[in-house]
Order: C-alpha cells, then structure tokens, then sequence
C-alpha cells in the first residue's frame, strides 16, 4: 500500500459548514484505517477540542495522532501521550498583554477544559469556546492568572487594520522569539517561533519513519499551504483560495461536497485491493471492533474462499458451556464480509443483508472453532456465500448462508 498516514485538517476540510463528519466521510475515514492508513488531525484547534472528532473517527483504536494548536502538540490518540510539545515562554506574557489593552485588543488562551480571558463577553471568544466544548474563566490580570506556559495566545478584535498592523509589527519585533499569524480576519495567533502544521507534522514522520510519498494531506486554508507541499501529496479543498489550490498536487470537491471522501476514495479504497492486505494487519486492525471482542482471526483470504477461526471461550460461548450460536452466525458475517470487500469494486460497499443457519452439532469451551466461506453467487447487487463452522477435529458445527447487498458509494 502506497500510503501510510492521513493527515487533515478539520475546519472546512473534514467538517462540512455544519460542523459535522458527513456519514461518507466517516465510512470513508474508517474503511483507510482498517487497511492500515493512520489518520493525524492536523488544527489550529486545542488538545481539548479536538478529541470528540477522534473519538467518533475511533482513531485511539487505529494508532491516529491529533496534531492541535496550529502545530504546538502531537499526542497519540489512543492513551494521550505527549509526543511533541512547544510552548510559549511565560514571560512574554506580560509584553503580549500590554500590547492587547494599549490597542483595546481581547486576549485569551486555552488550558485544558477552559478558556482563560480578560473579555468574556466577546463574541469570537464565545464561539470559540462553543466550539471546542470549553469553560471561560474571566481574569482581569491576564499575565497573572496564565500560571502555566501556553501552546500559544489569542489576539481578539473587530478592527482587522489594527490586527494587521500589530502583525507586521510583531513579524519584525519578535521575530527568532514568536511567530504570529491571522487565521481569521478578527484572530491574531501568537505560537512558539518555528511552529506550523507542516514543521509538526515532519517530526511526527520522523519519528514513526514514514517518507513524504507514503502522506496525503488535505487543507483548505492557508497555514494548510506547507503541510500540503510537505506531503507526497497535497489536496487542496474545492472552496479554497487560488493561493491554496495551486499549492496542492490535486483539488478535490468542497467540504459540502463530501470532499475529503471523494479524495479518498481516489486516491486511497480505489488503489487498494482488499486482497492485498496483509492477514496480520487486518486482523490488528480490527482488534477493537466485533470480531477483536469475539477472538476472530483470518487466515486465509482469496476472491472465492475465506477462512477465519474463533476460540471458544468466555466471549464465545453459552452459559452451559457450549459455543454460542449467536457467536457462530457473527463469526459467518465476518468472513463473509471480507470475502465481499475483496470482490467488490472500490466505488462500492457491502452490506449484511440477510443471514441463516443450521446448527448441527456442538463446539466445547476451550475449542476453537474454523470458519470456510465460499462464494455461491456473485451478482451486480448482491453475494451469497456458504460459511461451513467446523472443530479443531474438523466437525460439522454449523452451515450458514450469508447475503450481502452490493451498494455504490455516496
């Protein structure tokens, strides 16, 4: 497989305008994660806001990163541990403060679940507090009450002309010691010198040895624009600025347009033959999912035969001791599946449509039980598959028909 990491970036990228995963991206996102594709969230977002996307994407289960503050923080999204971290130096905050209350600027930055402000009731700072699910703390004394070094500060105001003068003033005054930034025309960023996403996310490659052919990144703004030419290759959004798209290798559909599945989809599910992943990763990749709690494991896959094995035991089995038939008709499910993923083509999907078996004989705890799917019916809508469940000693424990419904994309 080409590629190996993901990287996107959230607002109007893998968010649509309501601030939602479309269920095609979704699908999309978690179908790359079980062939082996780690996804990072690369966002000017905090640490905080970022973790129910990750949470929904299951990126904890599927070794994902969340890459927050413009670049400031890497942490694994499975235990949160720190990977990198950069911060502002705490005595600079008394200078950025003056600077806010001399050009009648709010001020604020994040910790943790909260928002830590002289102006609680500016607008901006209450959505972005909405927006990432945070707390406001009001604290006259700005510089005082940040008793921790920040990821990085937030310059607030309506006047952009006065934004953009303090910028450039600030380009030339502080450069070597702060970086900052507009990320909308009424945010001026303030971050550690040399952070951005594209920065970030080259330590985060480095250190998990992954080359710059092996990334996708997929932006929509412009502090996207070097995380895109960072990557092997870079897709700009079909709503980003000219400045933006002719930074990019490709320019895929808008983030209404369920942009980031159709990239995907492309360059991603449709390269990638389900027969060619590796058992071992398959397997690890669904560790998490049913088949992980239930013990399956494939071992063997081809275009007409699937065969998977389940162990007997306490996931498995009844009260009296005996496999559980609700056990083997999941264990059938399994390996159909997989066999219908592996004959499908990329711009469809499989789903269970109807499953029926006979239970001939009995499987014993401690046991393990071998699963052999055969295709009986390969259709334009739909496949049939026979799952014979067997013993150790090669048993007839049960024979079950599988119907899977074959379904285009979008």
């Amino acid at each position: 497989m080409k590629y190996k990491l993901l990287v996107l970036d959230v607002d109007g990228t893998l968010l649509n305008n309501a601030r939602e995963i479309s269920n095609r991206t979704l699908a999309a996102l978690l179908k790359v994660q079980q062939m082996g594709v780690r996804i990072v969230l690369a966002s000017g977002r905090p640490t905080y806001g970022l973790m129910p996307l990750a949470k929904t994407l299951e990126l904890g289960n599927y070794g994902g990163f969340i890459l927050s503050y413009n670049g400031c923080q890497i942490i694994k999204a499975q235990n949160g541990e720190i990977l990198f971290e950069r911060h502002i130096n705490p005595e600079m905050l008394p200078y950025l403060e003056k600077k806010a209350r001399k050009n009648n600027f709010a001020i604020f930055t994040y910790h943790d679940d909260i928002i830590i402000t002289d102006t609680p009731e500016n607008e901006y700072i209450i959505s972005e507090a909405v927006l990432n699910n945070q707390k406001i703390i009001k604290e006259d004394e700005f510089s005082t009450a940040v008793d921790f070094p920040p990821c990085k500060c937030m310059l607030v105001s309506n006047d952009e002309e006065a934004l953009i003068v303090l910028e450039d003033h600030w380009r030339r005054q502080l450069n070597g010691t702060l970086d900052v930034f507009r990320s909308e025309p009424y945010f001026l960023e303030v971050v550690p010198c040399g952070i951005d996403k594209a920065n970030t996310l080259g330590a985060l490659m480095e250190k998990l040895n992954i080359k710059r052919e092996e990334v996708i990144a997929i932006g929509d703004g412009v502090c996207d624009v070097t995380m895109l030419q960072l990557a092997g290759m870079g897709i700009a959004m079909g709503h980003s600025q000219d400045s933006v798209k002719v930074c990019a290798d490709y320019v895929t559909a808008s983030n209404e347009e369920d942009g980031v599945a159709q990239a995907v989809e492309k360059m991603i599910l449709a390269e990638v033959h389900a027969a060619e992943i590796p058992l071992d990763v398959l397997n690890a990749r669904a560790r998490h999912a049913l088949m992980g709690n239930l013990g399956i494991q494939y071992t063997y896959a081809s275009e007409d035969r699937i065969e998977a094995t389940m162990p007997v035991d306490q996931r498995t089995r009844q009260p009296f001791g005996i496999l559980h038939g609700g056990a083997t008709l999941a264990l059938a499910e399994t390996v159909a599946g997989l066999g219908s993923m592996i004959i499908c083509q990329p711009d469809e999907i499989v789903v269970g449509m109807q499953v029926s078996g006979n239970h001939i004989s009995s499987a014993h705890e401690g046991d393990t039980v071998r699963a052999i799917g055969t295709i009986v019916h390969k259709g334009r809508s739909s496949h049939v598959w026979n799952v014979d469940v067997f013993t150790s000693t090669n048993k007839l424990v049960s024979s079950i028909r599988v119907v899977n419904s074959v379904l285009k994309k979008g």
